[in-house]
């Protein structure tokens, strides 16, 4: 099976999931955010599969330094779009698409039950 993964090379969560996925033999594509950006379409369909509050990433830096209008923006279903595709940082990471769904975020115990 192969999967697409998104995400940032330089992100330790990243690089934790892409270590878990050669350790299994689990083929995937790579999108790297810093040189291919986000599309706005698949955002869209990430926060309408998901929910925002699971695709935007709160903790990091990015996210941190908005206004609170900013973020009350970013926060909406409608307006996280717009942000998460000129900030592709703000996703949380990586994001996975497989046959069977979507994954956000690295999970060991809910990738193996996934992916496994």
């Amino acid at each position: 099976m192969t999967i697409h993964f998104y995400g940032i090379p330089n992100c330790d969560t990243v690089k934790k999931a892409r270590k878990w996925l050669d350790a299994n033999g689990i083929e995937y594509a790579f999108h790297d955010y810093k040189k291919e950006g986000a599309d706005a379409a698949k955002v869209e369909a990430w926060i309408a599969d998901q929910g925002v509050e699971v695709v935007l990433n709160k903790r990091g830096t990015t996210y941190r330094k908005l206004s609170d209008a900013e973020k009350a923006l970013a926060e909406d279903s409608h307006g996280a779009v717009t942000f998460l595709v000129q900030n592709p940082s703000m996703i949380k990471r990586p994001v996975v698409e497989h046959s069977d769904g979507l994954l956000v975020g690295f999970k060991e115990d809910t990738w193996s039950a996934t992916l496994l």
